[in-house]
């Protein structure tokens, strides 16, 4: 499966002040770059990741939304959401992001990423946009993009190709994980085979999940 880079996104200095928060700003408003753009093994040259608690990291260096996802929101909401508005680096599109597999490996540019996770949406997102129910909303409609780590450090650009060159056979979907943990609990068994897939941060605690859930079973 081959699709397209619609566009790089970063959040370089300019970050979302939150008055009465901690941290109290965010990287969620990302901004277009032209050309290529170096990718690190935690992330884009350039991009910033503020609270690392929940965001970035080895398993979450980048966030990958794509453009026909961005489309339904745009409708739904009556609005504009050029690239970058969902906090996403990379606007894709030709590539189903729900139907991504965990571990499932995708060459952009010279930079090799792997699918670790879905997206959480929380409240920072619903306050860049100034929808107060867009987490309850977003969560019922799925589609959260997908999270990736950096296997091959390198460049990638709007333009490139964005193809998907190895595919795990456990057939574990993003959207399958986060509808299970979001909502359907008693499946947690079914995740244990994309764990070692999963950020590495995220792994011991859906694990120990997993086993409770097993014990009540």
């Amino acid at each position: 499966m081959t699709g397209r880079l619609e566009a790089v996104c970063v959040s370089g200095s300019d970050l979302l002040p939150l008055p009465d928060k901690r941290p109290n700003r965010s990287g969620i408003d990302k901004k277009p770059v032209a050309g290529r753009v170096a990718v690190h093994p935690l992330g884009l040259d350039g991009d910033v990741q503020v609270n690392k608690k929940h965001h970035g990291g080895e398993g979450q260096a980048v966030y990958a939304y794509a453009q026909a996802d961005a489309d339904f929101w745009s409708a739904e909401l009556g609005r504009e959401l050029p690239p970058g508005r969902f906090g996403e680096n990379l606007r894709t599109s030709g590539v189903d992001l729900d139907a991504a597999v965990f571990g499932e490996r995708w060459q952009v540019g010279t930079a090799l990423l792997e699918v670790t996770a879905w997206r959480t949406p929380c409240a920072n997102f619903a306050r860049f946009w100034d929808v107060p129910d867009l987490v309850k909303r977003f969560a019922a409609h799925g589609a959260t993009g997908v999270y990736l780590r950096v296997l091959e450090t390198g460049e990638l650009g709007a333009g490139d190709a964005v193809e998907v060159v190895s595919r795990p056979d456990h057939g574990i979907t993003v959207a399958t994980g986060f509808r299970i943990v979001m909502t359907q609990r008693a499946r947690l068994p079914e995740l244990e085979p994309a764990l070692p897939f999963m950020p590495l941060k995220d792994q011991p605690v859906l694990a120990a999940k997993i086993e409770r859930q097993r014990a009540r079973a």
